[in-house]
């Protein structure tokens, strides 16, 4: 109805996209967005790559496929309209053995069903044609794979709020969620916020927030840091596109590759190390009340039981710079330690099913006046304007969202 006030817990890019939607399909809604920080998109979309996914690596038919071939349309078009920094660079998922084909084969199935644009497979004659200092047997091509900022498109989103009318509130840390005659009181200390109706985006912290609004405890979120490398200024010259492996089905990180940035930077990584706090940045940042947590979730055993020998790789390369580099120089042969400098970290809210199974699609539970996102993992970026669609549908009743 119109006339209502819908609060939004969390400014990054899905909390901005999904307030930004509801300003503006909503004429007469009042929308509140609640952050914990001081600034917004601080976090995941603060550390985030900037790779603008083409939609190669989702199931089929998944909210993951569906939403990112959306969503790059409408982050195309709205960098466009913005002039925000929007590069198609083109990717290639590069096959470094022969044993590799099979599974990059299966990706371009899944990739052609997905409807990726311009996608072809190609030789290694012609990857070198593309990337002349990459390595490989075969790849894939996907032209239209882009690189934006996504802080710069957060920060726009923000912006639109305001101009809807809207407020952005920051040093907000979220304590309380009490349903209230009529709608939904949420508390920061002593100050306290009426809506309507609530939307939370906490990400890193979607769990903890989930539960104060009387959500199930599953699934938790481990959080995993992903360390980068930097290639020296006089090295970037290397790499051209985005330059990645195929990945293994096993898990949803996609291995360590390279990738431009809209500053002219190169990153090389991530790997992915289990964080030792949720917002666990360097390996010095510990929080033993987080670090208790997870040794209490029965996931986080099962999860490592089956994936140790991966655990003790990622943790092998996160303190040895010529590990980490050992993968990296598959693909672009030659590169090494001596190439490199240490780069940032993000860390990844990885949500994760009680029975140690990693969450690999995007989880929504509605609770009544309450939609929570419990697991928007990547390509949550790129498809951040579509999801916000969907949440809309979702908080306001069509039938047609799940």
């Amino acid at each position: 109805m119109a006339d209502e006030t819908i609060g939004v817990v969390g400014a990054g890019i899905v909390g901005l996209a999904t307030a930004r939607e509801i300003a503006l399909s909503r004429p007469g809604t009042r929308v509140v967005v609640l952050d914990k920080e001081r600034e917004v998109s601080l976090h995941q979309t603060g550390h985030n790559s900037g790779v603008v996914h083409a939609g190669i690596y989702y199931t089929p038919g998944s909210l993951k496929a569906d939403l990112c071939v959306r969503g790059v349309s409408l982050l195309r078009e709205y960098c466009q309209e913005r002039r925000l920094p929007y590069r198609e660079i083109g990717k290639l998922v590069v096959a470094v053995r022969e044993d590799e084909l099979g599974r990059m084969n299966d990706l371009h199935e899944r990739a052609r069903n997905n409807h990726v644009p311009d996608l072809r497979k190609i030789s290694r004659e012609e990857i070198r044609e593309l990337e002349p200092h990459a390595g490989g047997v075969a790849a894939l091509h996907s032209p239209r794979t882009a690189i934006t900022d996504y802080p710069a498109v957060a920060r726009a989103f923000a912006q639109d709020v305001v101009d809807a009318g809207g407020e952005v509130r920051l040093g907000f840390p979220v304590t309380g969620i009490t349903n209230v005659p009529g709608g939904i009181e949420v508390a920061s200390g002593q100050e306290r916020v009426r809506v309507d109706r609530l939307v939370l985006c906490a990400g890193l912290h979607s769990d903890a927030v989930a539960r104060l609004a009387r959500d199930g405890r599953e699934p938790r979120i481990i959080p995993f840091r992903g360390e980068y490398m930097l290639l020296k200024p006089e090295r970037t010259d290397l790499v051209r596109g985005l330059i990645y492996p195929v990945p293994d089905p096993r898990y949803p990180f996609l291995g360590v590759h390279f990738t431009p940035r809209v500053d002219g930077s190169v990153e090389v990584g991530p790997n992915a190390v289990l964080a030792l706090a949720r917002e666990g940045y360097t390996r010095t940042r510990i929080s033993p009340r987080d670090l208790l947590a997870l040794a209490a979730y029965p996931g986080a055993w099962r999860m490592a039981a089956r994936h140790w020998r991966t655990g003790i790789k990622e943790y092998r390369g996160s303190f040895s710079t010529a590990a980490f580099m050992k993968d990296a120089g598959l693909y672009v042969p030659g590169v090494g330690v001596q190439d490199v400098v240490r780069g940032g970290a993000g860390v990844r809210a990885q949500a994760l099913d009680r029975d140690g199974t990693l969450v690999d699609d995007f989880r929504i539970h509605r609770l009544g006046r309450v939609t929570a996102v419990r697991n928007a993992p990547s390509p949550a970026a790129t498809a951040s304007m579509a999801i916000a669609e969907h949440i809309v549908g979702a908080v306001f009743g069509d039938p047609s969202t799940p």
